[in-house]
Formats: structure tokens, sequence, C-alpha cells
């Protein structure tokens, strides 16, 4: 991105934040363009696809702190448009020398007794903006803008771990040039303004500053004959598909990051990464509370006064639980090891809450049975209770 660009670009109106929002507001904005715009949900929309990149632009530069910083000093010290290109009468070019022709005394702007800039000449300042101080045009290999994609897994596939196929609709190389943008049995050539860097400096008086090359537009090379298939772009939207693991374990909100399967870089430059959002299906009859994973059984009032052996299902097999005489409703029981099972971790646990289920209907035997029952047995311990409740009367 040339220092231009970052003129003409209001990078925080792109992304629907004010210029002091904060790194994560300016994350979550990106965050919900991103999947708003992407193109997976968008096939065939070059607007959204254009709004997804310039998102994508804008948050490369707002997420970083030092890049931030120039930008908004760029902005701030150029940004009324008196200094672009074509802003003097008559549509002529820019010259420097009508920002410091006039300047260097000792109270002028950039001057040995003007503070505002630290001391520093304007020249060092416009040297900084053009001539790579991190805001200049990019020259030579770029690493490419990382990716996000969202899968939703299934509860057993989250817990257990999987692989599965992820198609996703990006930019990529072109296979036809191979990234050079040239027609196949062609080569691009260095640029002969330029040499092959991509900027050309220019003299002001007592300074210089550095601009894009308008022969190769900042490239450092030409195409003379353009591939037909990404018109000497080198890169083309298509589909990729890829095999992404998901250890055992992951959770529902958890985002994963694979190292390189980004966006391609330029100019033979390091690819992306690319992370992956999941979001897991609820199950029917499990719940996860970290690694533990949890279940609940209804048992009958019978079972839970004498006791039993409960049988439960588990992510892999049946295990059997005791469940103690007196067990009251409510209680948990601990089957070891049969929750999550990481790797790196020890497994968790199956917690098992018991519940008492209590009959809508009985027959006449049973009734009869439980009135018995409840002669013979002692009466609830509502001691207390009864106490308040005569204070109260």
């Amino acid at each position: 991105m040339s220092s231009k660009d970052w003129l003409e670009k209001d990078f925080y109106a792109v992304l629907g934040v004010g210029k002091s929002a904060s790194a994560d507001e300016i994350k979550k904005a990106y965050r919900k363009l991103a999947r708003e715009l992407h193109p997976d949900r968008n096939p065939g929309n070059r607007e959204a696809e254009e709004k997804f990149k310039a998102a994508s632009e804008a948050y490369d530069v707002l997420s970083d702190d030092k890049k931030r910083k120039e930008y908004d000093e760029m902005r701030s010290l150029f940004g009324s448009g008196a200094f672009r290109r074509g802003a003097r009468p008559g549509g002529a070019q820019f010259d420097p020398s009508d920002l410091f022709g006039n300047f260097g005394g000792a109270g002028a702007p950039g001057g040995p007794g003007d503070r505002r800039f630290g001391g520093a000449g304007f020249s060092d300042i416009f040297s900084s903006i053009f001539s790579g101080g991190g805001a200049g045009p990019r020259r030579g290999p770029q690493r490419g803008r990382d990716v996000e994609a969202e899968v939703t897994l299934d509860f057993v596939h989250a817990v257990q771990g999987t692989t599965l196929p992820l198609t996703l609709r990006s930019p990529g190389v072109c296979d036809t040039c191979h990234g050079n943008g040239a027609k196949p049995g062609t080569m691009p050539r260095t640029c002969p303004a330029c040499h092959g860097s991509g900027l050309i400096s220019r003299n002001q008086g007592s300074f210089s500053f550095s601009e894009p090359c308008r022969e190769c537009q900042g490239a450092g090379s030409i195409v003379d004959v353009k591939c037909p298939e990404c018109r000497g772009t080198g890169g083309v939207t298509k589909n990729r598909t890829i095999n992404v693991r998901f250890p055992a374990g992951v959770a529902d909100g958890q985002r994963i990051r694979l190292s390189g399967r980004g966006e391609p870089g330029e100019r033979g430059g390091p690819a992306g990464d690319l992370y992956v959002q999941v979001k897991v299906r609820p199950d029917d009859l499990f719940g996860r509370s970290g690694d533990d994973l949890t279940l609940t059984v209804p048992i009958t009032i019978a079972e839970a006064v004498l006791g039993t052996d409960l049988p439960v299902p588990t992510l892999d097999g049946t295990v059997t639980l005791r469940v103690p005489p007196g067990t009251p409703s409510g209680r948990k029981l601990r089957a070891r090891g049969k929750g999550v099972a990481r790797r790196d971790a020890p497994a968790g646990d199956l917690l098992v809450t018991v519940e008492v289920q209590v009959p809508s209907t009985i027959s006449d035997e049973a009734r009869d049975a439980l009135e018995t029952f409840a002669k013979l047995t002692p009466p609830a311990g509502r001691e207390r209770i009864e106490a308040r409740r005569r204070r109260v009367g």
C-alpha cells in the first residue's frame, strides 16, 4: 500500500469506528464485517468482495499500533487535502517546495525553534513518510493477509477431535502464470525507470523524497504480455479445499490458528495465517463443563432409598455407577476419566447427576405399600421450619 493510499482512504470509516476506538473495538468491528462480507457468504457478489478486501486492508493498518500511529500522523498532517496531487490551481502536480520553500527559520515549522516535531526538520518527517518509515509503499516480498473462517462441529467431534475438509473462496496465486502476471512463455522485465526498486527518488532543494514509480506502479517490474487468466495481476479469486485437524476437546467459541494457510504472499512473500472460529452444536444428552462431561439420569424413589447399580452411557461405551442407599435427588456421581481426553492433559470425568423421579400415577398396591412405608419411616427433619412457623403465627 502506498502513502498516497493512506492519505486518500479513511480506514476508520471503512470499519465503522471512531478515531478514538480501542483495539478491542476495532477487532470486534472487523470480525463483524468479515463475517458479513466473506466471499463464502456472498458468492459472485463483487461489491461484497471489494468491501471485504477494504475491511481487511483497514484492519491490517489499525490493528498494528505502529502502523496506526503513522497513519494517524500522516492523516493529521496532510488530511486537509491541500497537499495531495492535483490540489494546486490548474491541476498542477504537488511540489514539496510549496510546503517548505519559505520555511526553515528559527520559529518556522520544522525549523530549529519548532518543538512540535521534536526538533526534526520537515525533510526528516517527509523522508519517514515516503521512504520506508512503515507507511511508505511496499517493496519486495509481502506477507499475505490472514483469513478467517467459521466451522460448526457436532458435540462428539468436538470432544473426541476430528479432521474436516474446509472450502475457502479467497484470493490465490494464478495457476496459469504462477503469480508473475505474464502470459505463459513470457516473463516480466525489470522496470527501467526504478531498476526494480518500485520507487523513484526526487530531490527538492535541501531534501529528497521517494514515491512509487509511475512506470511500474511500484511493482518493480513490467508485464508486457499479460496473463489471460488474471490479466496481469498474478492473483485470482478461487476455491481451495484444505483439511483442518480439530484437536480433542476443542471448545465452542475457540479460535484455531493454522500458520501459512491464509492468502498467498505477494512477490514470493510468505502466506498469511488461517483462523478458524469453532462453534459446537449442543448434544441432546451430554453437557460439558471444562474437560468434564455432564449427564442427568432419573432414578426411582426405591432406587434412591435402597441404592442400586446404575448403568450410564459415555461417548465410547457404558459404565456402571453405584448409587448408595439414601441418595438424595441432585447428588453427583463421578466416572473418572470418561470426560474430554486431551493429548497434553489428564482426561476429564463424567459427572452424573441423579434426579429422583416422582411418578404422577401409581397402582393401588403401590399406594398401599407407600402408606405402609410412610408409617414406618421417621418424618422429615422440619423442626426448624416448624419453629419459625409457630413464631410468626
